[in-house]
């Protein structure tokens, strides 16, 4: 790996292609590297944990509106549309709209976590897309894919976007144009000019993640593939991108970031060295933002030490910075204590996931967020006397850069009313990958089982998993086989007249 310095360029000074980030991206994007045989089958898991999550949310009413806005755009030969019959094609930046939505609405894919936030999963729809559409390979896939991974992965690891409350799809525009120049064998130049439209097209802010929390987090990602897609189209075409547009005197470090002044450090890999980032990346177990993960299995260990409930004072969570400030009390967002609140709010309310999880003893992704869940008085109550604090401790090893020694776990201190202290503390949901109980491939397909069941016929549901599973032999225009039918009567419509 190289790290390289990153910073603002005056005008009047040039600053050669070669130097510039965009085009160090582009470069691993299309130097064509030997794959990782370990990235490969995680690449296969992450394909088969997104159509778990995106096959169970297909009839949430975000989904169900994004799947109407693509079925106005059929093509011969294009993409295929989750749920619906593979024979139907639509051009390639709706379906990766409606894909994206699906996989994303439910908050339930894998994620990175480091100096910004990310869930590295949402680079898959644009790219299956793109390929189904252009006839690639599976392998042609799988090489996309990877080099997304890469690159998001490591641009969360160098820069925060948080801080200045730009959202994090910013680092997922760029991630997706470079995949996909991987995957259509993409000249270094094309890659370049596409990853500088992808960034500048995506710059949106974190109000979408702030206060009453609405279904466009999961229409964002979706947006920032659609966009990205676009960007490679007109490049293609011999368009150019604003450059540079990471150190560009008005761009996005020197007046969206950390300014003139500021030198950020973003790791990459040397041309043709083997790409393996996705390798540091993990999925979730629940249903619910990635910092409740470890939380969750340490409510449920609790609820068996806790007789009686009634008997809680308060809860004090000692956590890091992020989790404390981003789903915690520190975000000063009274809609993060509010029964009422958005279901997508509520899986950004610590307290809330963790006074049901202590509850329940348990989490499921549609019962834990229904209105009369969240309106329980006994759940509000324990709900309600929970306090978040930032432990420079615990912000520490979340930024560890050891994947071993990074935590995103905390410290719980229950009080009891008559005065006793429970303490416990945990680093790493136990299905992280260095965790008590890491995800296998086993465990990817028992989700997808689980998150299908009722929704697909037992036939179908096997057909898919074979298929996946052998996704390096898919022959060019054969990806349409990843597509997963749904009986036409199972899927609900949103019939409002829109523009489309």
């Amino acid at each position: 790996m190289i790290v390289h310095k990153v910073k603002v360029c005056p005008s009047k000074i040039h600053l050669p292609k070669k130097n510039q980030l965009a085009w160090k991206i582009a470069e691993i994007a299309s130097d064509n590297a030997k794959l990782n045989k370990e990235a490969v089958e995680m690449t296969i898991n992450r394909i088969i944990d997104n159509a778990s999550v995106a096959i169970a949310s297909l009839n949430r009413r975000s989904v169900i509106s994004s799947r109407e806005m693509a079925l106005k755009h059929s093509r011969k030969g294009g993409a295929t549309l989750f749920g619906v019959k593979s024979k139907l094609k639509f051009d390639c930046e709706w379906a990766a709209w409606s894909n994206g939505t699906a996989v994303r609405e439910l908050d339930f894919h894998d994620t990175f976590l480091a100096a910004d936030y990310s869930h590295p999963g949402d680079n898959i729809p644009p790219l299956l897309s793109v390929a189904q559409q252009n006839k690639k390979s599976g392998l042609d896939l799988l090489k996309g894919i990877i080099t997304s991974y890469e690159v998001q992965v490591n641009l969360v690891k160098g820069i925060c976007l948080h801080k200045h409350k730009v959202d994090h799809i910013a680092h997922l525009g760029p991630s997706v144009a470079a995949g996909i120049g991987t995957m259509l064998k993409l000249n270094t130049e094309t890659i370049y000019q596409a990853i500088q439209q992808a960034l500048h097209t995506t710059i949106s802010t974190r109000q979408s993640r702030k206060g009453e929390i609405s279904s466009w987090k999961a229409y964002a990602p979706a947006h920032a593939g659609k966009l990205a897609i676009e960007a490679v189209d007109r490049v293609m075409r011999g368009e150019g991108a604003p450059s540079p547009i990471y150190e560009g005197e008005d761009s996005v470090i020197a007046r969206i970031l950390d300014g003139k002044k500021a030198i950020y450090k973003i790791p990459l890999p040397k041309k043709n060295e083997t790409k393996k980032a996705i390798l540091e990346t993990y999925t979730k177990e629940y249903s619910a933002e990635y910092q409740s993960q470890a939380l969750i299995d340490l409510a449920k260990k609790l609820r068996k030490n806790i007789q009686n409930l009634n008997q809680i004072k308060k809860i004090d969570i000692y956590t890091s910075h992020h989790t404390h400030y981003v789903i915690g009390t520190g975000a000063n967002d009274p809609q993060k204590m509010d029964p009422n609140a958005s279901r997508e709010t509520l899986d950004h309310s610590i307290m809330y996931i963790f006074a049901v999880a202590l509850e329940d003893g348990s989490w499921h992704h549609v019962r834990s967020y229904t209105r009369a869940r969240a309106k329980r008085k006994s759940t509000i109550k324990i709900w309600r006397s929970i306090k978040t604090h930032e432990d420079k401790k615990w912000t520490k090893k979340y930024h560890d850069p050891n994947p071993k020694k990074k935590s995103f776990g905390a410290k719980v201190v229950i009080i009891l009313k008559n005065g006793k202290k429970i303490i416990e503390q945990q680093d790493k949901a136990d299905a992280h990958p260095y965790g008590s109980r890491p995800f296998k491939r086993q465990d990817y397909i028992n989700k997808f089982l689980t998150l299908t069941e009722n929704i697909l016929d037992k036939k179908e549901s096997d057909r898919f998993l074979k298929i996946v599973q052998n996704l390096k032999k898919l022959k060019p225009g054969q990806l349409d086989r990843l597509n997963i039918e749904v009986k036409k009567s199972k899927l609900k419509r949103n019939l409002k007249k829109g523009i489309f």
